[in-house]
Parts: C-alpha cells; structure tokens; sequence
C-alpha cells in the first residue's frame, strides 16, 4: 500500500511537512487545545501525506526513511505542538518499532501496512504504576494455556492508549526469574475483552495527546500475537525500540527548542522598552544567544548520531546522550522564552509560549528520565575504560 510521499524526494517531502506545520498545524493549535484533540480532518490529512509510515519499511507500506531523515522530518513537525507529533509518533516510533525489529513475518504483514496508512493508531505499554525506570520489574503477568495467554495487571502513563488500534504490551511470562528473559512482547487488538483502556488523563500540558492506564483483566490472547513467536525477548525487542526512539524523541525536543526560539526572536523584535527593541539588550541578547547555543548542539549531536545510526555502529550509549541533552537544553530554551516574555509568556491569553513550556516540560521525564540517563551514560563511559569492570 503506498502513501502519497513515498515517491517523491526526500526534500520534496521535507518542505511540504514544513508547509502543513506553517498552513495547517499551527493554526489550529488553539483549537486542539481547547478540545483536547486535533480534529479528525487533520488527521485525516496527515494519513494522506505518509506522516504514520515514515519509518515503517517500503514493502510494508511505509516510506522506509533512515534515522537522519527520520530525525529531520521529526525536527520538522515538533515545530507545531506536540499533540501533532504524538499523534503519529506512536506509528512512527515505540509502537511499531518492535514490530519492524522482531515480528514474525505473518505479524508485519497483519499489522504494518495498516499502520503505515493511519487506519491503525499503535502504542506501547510498558510502564506500570509501579514500575518505571525498573523496566525488568513489570509486574503484568500473562500466563499461557493451551493455545492462548491471559493478561493480568495494570499499565500506566501509556500515550495514545484511549484512542489506540493495536496495543504492544509487556509481560512476565516467567514468574520464576528476575532478569530480562522473564518478560515476553504481545500484540493485542483494541476491543479485545479483558483490556480496558481508562479515561484519558489531565495533564499539565500536551493537550490533544490522549494518555491514560490500560487494565488488564483475564485478557485473553491468540498465541500467535507473541510478538516474535518466542517468549524471553520482550525486553529486547523494547530496547530496540527505545534507543531509536531517543533519537527521535531528541529530534522533536529540538523541533520544539526551535519554536520556542523563533517566538522568542519575534518577540524581542517587535516588543519594544525605553522607546527601543527588547532585542537591543544585551540581557536579552545572551539568551537569545544561549538558545541558538542549545538549539544548534542538540540539532548536531542528533543529527551525528542519527548517521552513525544509519552506518550500522551501536550507538546505544549515544542515543541516551541525545535524548538527555536535548530534553534538557529544550526545558533551558523554554524557561529562557518566558523570561523574554515577561508576563506575557506567562499568560496564555498573550502568548502561545505559556502552552509550549508546559509541552516541554515532559520531555524530561518519558522515555527514560534525565537521572536514568545519566546513570547509562556513565556506566557505559566507565565500561568502555575498564571492559573488566
């Protein structure tokens, strides 16, 4: 099944993703904030430009693009708010990428035209309430009888889950064990009875991003779903997908860091004090300056990482440098943006920065926080030094 970007240049499709974000999306981000969800003739637009098959294989349906064009595009669309991102970002990333990596071949050809279309929305369920940086310590148990397996537990935080087609969920199939090979990786279908999605949440921002818990009560699933076919990989298969999805993540902190300068640039043009430009001060000027700083370092390392990515190198180590220095220069460069502000970037009747600093500030947080970067960043440091350690 082809989308309509597949058969054009790549920066052909990088400029008509910068025209939808100028045109269309960021228009309408007062809109989704208000109704907590981008209007389905949007979405219905981002299924006909490819936007949900970016990184989904060609003979699957999808665009096929490598992880610096991934990066780029991703760069691109974090530009309008984040509700736009998450909305084809699960397909693009955590909830298709296990797929693409370890599914059987049956499995890829079920799921992921589909989700390349759009006509399926896919998330990851991972997180529990009691279990977040300790991935291992999944507590969702599915136990295996005859020809199928029953899940049982509660998953937490879970982007895209209201509204979500096919489910990727790990569980402990090993009770027994306490390292990674007690965890398996399932796919399972909305409406299958036993998995109740909740309300979504209210959050502190990223209006028009659906998050909420996922119950699992005696749900019961073909053993064909087994991600794989082959139980013990599930935390594997996840990793996968979490350290390119760093990568991406860190492409749209960086999208989102550009915005965030771009208002604030226009703002210190146009804002004027003591019968001057904001922007003639140098106070402002050296955040303005620290800003750029960020925007281009992070944009850089990505980038860089993205290529060794492509190149086929282990950039494990690396992905969690990017999702960490970019999360946190794009909290610095929103925190930066209000105070050029002043009151009107506190404001949300004055300014659209009010709304893209609560936006930001989760970046931090999902997909592995700062702290747990740091400690992956450290221990890898200190391996590659003393292999023996």
């Amino acid at each position: 099944m082809d989308t309509p970007l597949i058969n054009v240049t790549f920066e052909d499709a990088l400029a008509s993703l910068r025209a939808f974000v100028r045109d269309m999306a960021i228009p309408a981000e007062e809109e989704v904030a208000a109704r907590d969800a981008i209007p389905e003739a949007i979405v219905d637009e981002m299924r006909s430009r490819g936007y949900f098959g970016w990184s989904i294989p060609r003979e699957y349906g999808g665009a096929g693009h490598t992880t610096e064009e991934l990066a780029r595009l991703n760069m691109e669309l974090a530009q309008a708010a984040t509700a736009f991102r998450a909305r084809a970002g699960t397909n693009t990333g955590i909830g298709a990428e296990g797929l693409v990596h370890d599914g059987t071949e049956a499995q890829r050809r079920a799921w992921l035209p589909r989700l390349a279309s759009g006509e399926l929305t896919s998330c990851l369920a991972l997180t529990e309430p009691n279990v977040g940086s300790d991935a291992i310590a999944v507590e969702t148990t599915a136990r295996r009888e005859g020809e199928s397996y029953v899940l049982n537990g509660r998953k937490a935080y879970i982007t895209n889950a209201p509204i979500a087609d096919l489910f990727t969920v790990i569980a402990r199939t090993d009770p027994d064990r306490a390292d990674k090979g007690a965890l398996s990786a399932f796919l399972i279908e909305a409406g299958t009875p036993g998995l109740v999605p909740g309300p979504p949440y209210r959050k502190m921002g990223q209006e028009g991003s659906p998050v909420s818990e996922i119950t699992f009560n005696d749900c019961r699933v073909p053993a064909e779903n087994l991600l794989g076919g082959i139980e013990g990989r599930g935390f594997d298969t996840m990793m996968k997908a979490l350290n390119k999805q760093r990568i991406n993540l860190a492409a749209f902190c960086t999208g989102s860091a550009i915005r965030l300068l771009d208002e604030a640039v226009r703002h210190a043009l146009t804002r004027r004090q003591f019968g001057r430009p904001i922007g003639d001060f140098q106070l402002v000027q050296a955040m303005i300056a620290d800003s750029q700083t960020d925007v281009h370092t992070a944009r850089a390392l990505v980038l860089e990482t993205a290529r060794r990515r492509d190149a086929g190198e282990d950039v494990t180590m690396e992905a969690s440098i990017c999702k960490y220095h970019a999360s946190e220069a794009c909290g610095r460069v929103a925190d930066r943006t209000v105070q050029i502000f002043g009151g009107a970037g506190y404001v949300a009747d004055y300014a659209c920065v009010e709304r893209l600093y609560r936006d930001a500030r989760l970046f931090r947080l999902y997909e592995g926080t700062s702290q747990i970067h740091q400690l992956n960043i450290a221990k890898r440091t200190l391996k590659r030094a003393a292999p023996d350690r």
